[in-house]
């Protein structure tokens, strides 16, 4: 990696920030299409770029799907039969990954989120 994929923030270069991202309460768990469309607008609200977009459904229910972005990634795991969603938002450069976060509010319709931020790569 050269200098330009590296994250400059408050004086501090690092690998990348790491987001932790917990929805609780959250709709359209289950919808694979729905999910990946999220990812999209995800990664569009960040200023990332998406290289491939994959998911499986699982039976009866549940849903895994990974952004896979020239930043790095945007992964997401789903358990609909509690209303939870577990997503992991990494990303390198000149990104903002915490604009992802209002998207993926709204697309789930819940207000129940908690986000970790960490940032990869700090000595």
């Amino acid at each position: 990696m050269t200098a330009t994929h590296l994250t400059a923030k408050d004086g501090i270069t690092y690998a990348g920030t790491h987001l932790i991202v917990d929805l609780h309460d959250a709709a359209h768990l289950n919808d694979r299409a729905y999910i990946e469309q999220a990812l999209r607008d995800a990664t569009e609200a960040t200023g990332a770029t998406l290289l491939s977009l994959h998911s499986h459904h699982f039976s009866p229910q549940g849903v895994t799907a990974m952004a896979i972005l020239a930043e790095s990634h945007i992964s997401c795991h789903t358990w609909p039969e509690i209303g939870f969603a577990a997503f992991d938002i990494f990303m390198c450069g000149d990104t903002d990954p915490n604009a992802a976060i209002p998207i993926l509010k709204a697309a789930f319709h819940t207000d129940n989120v908690r986000v970790t931020e960490l940032h990869r790569g700090v000595r």
